[in-house]
């Protein structure tokens, strides 16, 4: 029997954030079986905790395949029965029917790969009645072209003409943007609603990561743009399309619907995200 969607969600510790996570969606409309926790070799109690939830999908790797390989990982096994794969972070909460509503949007704007917008920074503030204010008023925005690695759902014809996520580790973090890339270069329409939004505590997984390790990047950023085929001139004009972009988008958002489809919590207050 073939599902409408696959939760896909990587883990390296921080159980606290993965329960959280999981909950918020089984709260939020998610059916358990839907869900599938691949386990990047935690060492914390994660393996334990997934043992005890049998109502939902798991594997676990001996080591860390990184983010790309446990995105390919699920993506693979979600395809056997499911139209489309979200690849979650686990440091998120979810909204009532935030996963059928950013579907649900997706399919209406025609696109293949799509993103829910995004609050980040602490949870200081009401996020269930922000979230029912934010998408009752940001309904039917969309910002074409672009999509995040915090959550994109893909359309399981997508992985047939661009292959899966990149499981190169030299990647570090840049495998959303690489996989981005490629989409639009095969002309797959991609985008972000404002339909649906997530609460986003902050990259704790990699922030973890480069504590212990010291590294100021987990990846190689010229290794990256060397990787997708963009010189000098070629990553300038990507950066200033971007920026302009993301300037675009805030503005006219802000001015017709009084939200933005990515922002801060920072000191109480809220900081729109001009950049991408």
């Amino acid at each position: 029997m073939t599902t409408r969607a696959t939760i896909v969600i990587p883990v390296l510790n921080q159980l606290a954030y993965t329960r959280q996570c999981v909950d918020s969606l089984i709260a939020g409309g998610t059916a358990p079986s839907d869900i599938l926790v691949i386990d990047n070799g935690s060492s914390d109690e994660t393996p334990q905790w997934l043992e005890t939830r049998t109502d939902i999908r798991s594997l676990r790797n001996r080591v860390n395949l990184g983010c790309g390989g446990a995105w390919t990982q699920g993506s693979m096994l979600a395809l056997e029965d499911s139209e489309w794969v979200v690849l979650l972070n686990n440091d998120v909460i979810v909204p009532a029917h935030g996963m059928s509503r950013m579907l649900d949007a997706a399919e209406r704007h025609g696109l293949q790969v799509v993103s829910p917008s995004l609050v980040e920074g602490p949870l200081d503030y009401d996020f269930p009645a922000h979230a029912a204010d934010f998408m009752q008023k940001m309904a039917g925005t969309l910002r074409r072209g672009w999509f995040h690695g915090v959550c994109f759902a893909v359309k399981r014809q997508v992985f047939e003409t661009v292959g899966f996520p990149d499981t190169d580790r030299q990647l570090g973090g840049r495998e959303d943007v690489e996989f981005l890339v490629r989409c639009n270069r095969h002309g797959v329409p991609v985008g972000t609603v404002g339909d649906s939004i997530l609460h986003h505590f902050g990259s704790i997984t990699q922030k973890a990561i480069k504590l212990e390790t010291g590294q100021d990047d987990l990846g190689d950023r010229r290794h990256f743009y060397a990787k997708v085929g963009m010189n000098w001139l070629a990553r300038k004009r990507f950066k200033a399309e971007r920026k302009r972009s993301a300037r675009d988008w805030v503005a006219a958002e802000r001015r017709e619907r009084g939200y933005v489809m990515h922002m801060l919590r920072s000191g109480g207050q809220w900081v729109d995200v001009e950049y991408l």
